[in-house]
């Protein structure tokens, strides 16, 4: 495949920042600016948490023991019930992230989407929400639904759910992926903690993770170049005649692939569907067109 569309700026600086989270003085580093985190999920399928409970290299635990210390999430911690709650309203009087997985319901005041109770008092994930998103220091969309309404946001879309930045009035860096892709959220609190906020394109999505489109760097890329393209699935030649989003779809999957970079949809004779795309899903569809 040519690297002519490839920017080398953006690939060692991706490149540099694996390395840098590898390094043993970034780790005495990571562990004296260790910030608190609060994962708060919202309108979705979990698919975020877990997403990121399967990271490799760096792993979940080392997210959790050297990089952030995590106070709250819905499914994760062991406490329940009202004193579960009482350690995110603990958290708000200190410095953390705020991130939030799954869209946020707006229909009858949010009460579609209960993330709580407190003193008996039901709370909702658009309270919830603004609680935290006002007090934190950083906001962190994980997943499409979160970033800008994704599958929970889709057609006719009957609890009136939207982005995170849709109910908060500030800067919320987007990580969209279904689900997001566990080293984009690592990365992103790597880059954060020794670099600061990273940059952020015009969807303040963090240019080193998508930068690029999945057309620029695809192993069939050299098959498109040449006309050559798949008639059915299968054939391992380029699909963009049976519908890839490849060439509107900005991650770095082709090179970081999935479940410890042992695949991706492609690698699996797949097309992209654009699930990382701001309109996915309703204008991603259909995912496969003959």
């Amino acid at each position: 495949m040519s690297n002519h569309n490839i920017c080398p700026l953006i690939t060692m600086a991706d490149s540099d920042l694996m390395s840098m989270i590898d390094s043993a003085v970034t780790l005495e580093k990571l562990k004296d600016s260790k910030i608190n985190a609060i994962w708060l999920e919202a309108t979705g399928c979990s698919g975020n948490i877990i997403s990121l409970l399967d990271a490799k290299n760096p792993n979940a635990l080392y997210f959790l023991e050297q990089m952030v210390n995590l106070t709250y999430n819905n499914s994760i911690m062991a406490k329940e019930g009202q004193q579960a709650f009482d350690i995110f309203l603990n958290t708000l009087d200190t410095e953390f992230i705020l991130f939030v997985d799954g869209a946020v319901a707006l229909k009858n005041n949010g009460k579609y989407n209960i993330v709580a109770r407190n003193n008996e008092k039901d709370i909702t994930a658009l309270e919830a929400v603004k609680m935290a998103g006002e007090r934190a220091k950083y906001v962190i969309a994980v997943g499409t639904c979160a970033s800008h309404g994704g599958i929970s946001a889709a057609y006719p879309n009957p609890s009136q759910c939207v982005s995170i930045s849709k109910v908060l009035n500030r800067e919320v860096i987007n990580l969209p992926g279904c689900p997001c892709n566990p080293r984009w959220v690592i990365g992103t609190v790597a880059h954060i903690i020794t670099k600061g906020k990273p940059a952020l394109d015009n969807l303040n999505r963090p240019l080193l993770f998508y930068g690029h489109t999945i057309h620029d760097r695809c192993p069939r890329r050299s098959f498109f170049d040449r006309g050559i393209f798949a008639s059915k699935l299968g054939e391992e030649s380029c699909m963009f005649k049976l519908g890839c989003r490849g060439p509107v779809t900005r991650t770095d999957c082709p090179i970081n692939k999935w479940n410890g970079h042992v695949n991706w949809p492609i690698g699996d004779n797949t097309p992209c569907i654009g699930c990382a795309q701001a309109y996915f899903p309703d204008g991603m569809e259909p995912f496969i067109n003959y």
